[in-house]
């Protein structure tokens, strides 16, 4: 896998340094993964010992917790110990007092929990001060009703009141804590030493959180785990975080990344698949768009953008789907994102109420990303965003030959028969030759590019004295790959 150069990685640093400079935060640390692991990492300011803060301190992470509470959430799931369809009163009986929003709506799922799509209004500010509320407090706010801005199963609203209740589920099915669930199921099977419920358990040096008040940072307590902590109660660091990135995001290339030293590094399931909290299909599809966000719940956003299972999925229309979460509690901010088809992502955490790290998290890994695709179209191929199938190669290299000396009955066999249909084989076989001509192409020479958007769709360019030839293709969903579109253009050199 082609990696991010020094020089990008620089920049990264830098980023963060002048938000440190700037005043944003007492410090900031991130970190550049792939689906091997930690790439690179860095930090700036102080962690509050006079010491540069680094890959190993721990910060609160917030609601990137959300991410590990619906992978807890779905290994029972996947154990048939419970379904995302069941209503939420079946596991927490005091939400029978909540009176729904119309006489037919029905009770919040779980799957409604999961994708943020209960119904409940969005309590950022509120829900991030409940974290070490009782059950008991909890029941006793639903005993005294809520407020819904949708008919549950409606809509999206982000939810912290949701995952609580998730957190409620996961405990009761499996009969102990919620912490002590995820941490048993999900963080010490991965190897995610260094991510706790609970500060006082933590391994490295934990930083103070912080707000501005006036030109001074006052310092903030932290909460001990409760209730909501679900929400977003775990600490971390920028190793484990970016182990805890890379693991999800391995599940697009079929394989997980090993964690030596670890029982999930030594077993491996029949497929292939390494054992763990849960195998790949489950963990794509947690990173599939259930819910559709209204742009004006996400101000600013530049993408089209969905929720997952404790996982938020933008649409790039460059490098395809990009997963991610933020995280924002008093006195802390972190962001983990990733691109599925590379598998390249980036951690970043600080210390100060608002900080938004977010924003610089999204800038380094945009930076990254396009500094790997410019790699990649440096050495003459540029990376397809999706891996493309091997019915499309053996295509690809079909069309080629095709292409190269044509022949009717030779494209009849390569192709679908809606192609002649759509365009005669004379008339392509004059546009070819009028394409070759314009850019003067060598039909037998190696492309010197390519792209896809899905695995059997594939864009190629071949080399021209005055241009390129593009030829695109896709091929029909039929078991023999044959191709339903073929199109060859000329691409001249502008003068």
């Amino acid at each position: 896998m082609t990696r991010p150069s020094p020089a990008v990685i620089d920049v990264v640093d830098a980023l963060h340094r002048q938000r440190v400079a700037d005043g944003i935060a007492p410090s900031s640390v991130w970190g550049v993964f792939d689906r091997d692991g930690l790439v690179a990492s860095g930090g700036a300011g102080d962690r509050g010992d006079g010491t540069v803060p680094d890959a190993d301190t721990v910060y609160r992470i917030a609601s990137c917790t959300k991410s590990v509470t619906a992978t807890t959430l779905l290994g029972l799931v996947g154990d048939g110990l419970l379904s995302l369809d069941d209503p939420v009163t079946d596991f927490v009986p005091a939400f029978r007092s909540v009176v729904l929003p119309t006489a037919d709506s029905p009770v919040p799922t779980v799957r409604m929990l999961l994708t943020m799509s209960a119904g409940f209004p969005t309590d950022d500010p509120w829900g991030d001060r409940q974290e070490s509320i009782s059950d008991d407090d909890l029941d006793d706010v639903l005993r005294a009703g809520l407020l819904f801005d949708s008919v549950p199963g409606t809509r999206f609203a982000y939810s912290n009141l949701g995952y609580a209740l998730l957190g409620r589920v996961v405990a009761v099915v499996a009969g102990a804590p919620f912490t002590a669930v995820a941490t048993d199921r999900v963080l010490r099977p991965l190897g995610l030493d260094d991510t706790v419920f609970a500060a006082r358990d933590a391994r490295g040096h934990v930083v103070t959180g912080y707000r501005r008040h006036g030109s001074e940072w006052e310092a903030l307590t932290t909460p001990g785990p409760g209730a909501f902590s679900p929400i977003g109660g775990l600490f971390s660091t920028v190793r484990d975080l970016a182990r805890w990135g890379s693991w999800l995001a391995a599940a697009f290339e079929g394989t997980a990344p090993p964690f030596p030293g670890h029982p999930a590094a030594a077993d491996t399931a029949a497929d292939g698949d390494q054992a763990g909290p849960l195998g790949t299909a489950e963990r794509r599809a947690m990173q599939q768009a259930m819910r559709m966000i209204p742009a004006e719940a996400l101000p600013g956003s530049t993408r089209a953008t969905g929720y997952g299972s404790g996982l938020f999925v933008e649409h790039d229309p460059v490098v395809g789907s990009i997963v991610s979460h933020s995280g924002g509690y008093p006195g802390f901010s972190a962001h983990m994102r990733w691109s599925v088809s590379t598998g390249i992502g980036v951690v970043a955490f600080e210390n100060a109420t608002q900080a938004k790290v977010s924003a610089a998290a999204a800038q380094a890994h945009d930076l990254v990303l396009a500094d790997v695709r410019s790699a990649g179209d440096a050495a003459g191929t540029r990376v397809p965003p999706t891996t493309v199938s091997p019915e499309t190669r053996a295509a690809q290299a079909a069309v080629q030959g095709l292409l190269a000396d044509w022949d009717d009955e030779r494209a009849a066999t390569i192709c679908t028969p809606n192609v002649p249909m759509d365009v005669p084989w004379d008339r392509r076989r004059a546009a070819l030759a009028t394409a070759v001509e314009a850019v003067g192409a060598d039909l037998r020479a190696t492309p010197v590019a390519e792209e896809s958007s899905t695995p059997t769709h594939l864009r190629w360019w071949l080399p021209g004295e005055r241009g390129r030839l593009r030829v695109e293709i896709r091929l029909a969903p039929l078991a023999a790959g044959l191709v339903q579109t073929l199109t060859v253009r000329a691409e001249p050199t502008p003068v």
